[in-house]
């Protein structure tokens, strides 16, 4: 009896250690598990929260004052975009139009940077066109990036309007010869009366100050060369024009 009852102590204590030993595994694999869980929660959240940002970011409509720029600054930004449109520097020129964007027209940061890549993806789609049924292949992203435009200012314009009246301008500059400087200062009052919802009579000393730099490069450009100086000259009279356009607008 002795024996048979020292077998089944023996017993019983190695099935309580095995039992206490499953039990210990069991609760450090099922804590591996919550951990696991938590983490990969964390993860999800985190994503989701991100995705929402984004998704506010690029596509909530916002209701920010476009009148509220600084002429200024954006004439000065507007140089350095020239700059680097015709020296064919496509990736300069989209971190300049986003930063004008975001300083100017207060876009969100992810939107400026979507704003951006349609102007400049209209811009070099243009600038490579030689023909008007070319030049009207810029027209879809010009029309995404005014309805980037539309969905964060508190100006209702007609988007499609909007871009057909931008493109216009570009191509009344790009064939000046034809049209005539008049033609073109009446088109860079158009873009603006368009866009602020205001007449063309009260932008025309805007688009015609603009003509005014545009007519300047393109006389030096063909003369050999845009030198400092000219840019200078350029900036004074973009800053001039933007003030002349803050006045009508505000």
């Amino acid at each position: 009896m002795n024996d048979i009852f020292f077998v089944k102590l023996i017993t019983d204590n190695c099935l309580l250690v095995f039992m206490q030993r499953l039990s210990r595994e069991q609760r450090k694999k099922q804590e591996a598990q919550t951990a696991g869980w938590s983490r990969r929660q964390i993860v999800l959240a985190a994503l989701g929260l991100i995705l929402v940002f984004s998704a506010v970011d690029l596509f909530w409509p916002f209701d920010r004052d476009l009148r509220q720029f600084d002429p200024v600054s954006l004439g000065k930004l507007e140089t350095d975009m020239w700059r680097s449109y015709y020296d064919r520097k496509p990736v300069k020129l989209f971190f300049e139009l986003a930063e004008m964007l975001r300083t100017q027209y207060k876009f969100p940061w992810l939107r400026s940077y979507l704003g951006a890549y349609h102007a400049a993806k209209a811009a070099f789609g243009f600038k490579d066109g030689k023909q008007r049924s070319d030049y009207e292949k810029a027209l879809p992203a010009l029309e995404s990036y005014f309805a980037a435009i539309h969905r964060t200012g508190n100006i209702e314009f007609d988007v499609p309007y909007a871009a057909k009246v931008e493109l216009e301008w570009w191509i009344v500059h790009r064939e000046r010869e034809r049209y005539g400087k008049e033609a073109l200062d009446k088109a860079c009052a158009d873009a603006a009366a368009v866009i602020y919802l205001v007449s063309r009579d009260s932008t025309l000393e805007h688009g015609r100050l603009r003509a005014d730099a545009m007519v300047i490069r393109d006389v030096q450009a063909a003369a050999g060369g845009v030198q400092e100086d000219d840019w200078a000259q350029i900036d004074r009279l973009l800053q001039a024009c933007y003030s002349s356009l803050s006045r009508v607008v505000k």
